[in-house]
């Protein structure tokens, strides 16, 4: 796993933990109904998106567009790429 998606699994559980982002743990319960996904993994996945998003943004100079961070987290577990 690359380190920098590793790197961004504390602002993953900062969003799993906050009200103003409950999409993020509607996401996590989601996959962690899969029986074949683990907490940890979950988190991941989570953090690839977050990172999509991320670069996204920094590519562009622009805002973090919520709305496509949203979609990219409704295709997982299929990850961004």
């Amino acid at each position: 796993m690359d380190e920098s998606i590793e790197q961004l699994v504390p602002a993953v559980e900062q969003q799993l933990a906050s009200p103003e982002t409950p999409y993020v743990q509607e996401t996590y319960q989601r996959l962690l109904q899969d029986p074949e996904i683990d907490e940890q993994e979950a988190k991941l996945m989570i953090a690839l998106c977050l990172a999509d998003e991320s670069e996204r943004m920094l590519d562009e100079e622009s805002e973090f567009d919520t709305e496509r961070y949203q979609t990219l987290l409704s295709f997982l577990p299929k990850l961004p790429g």
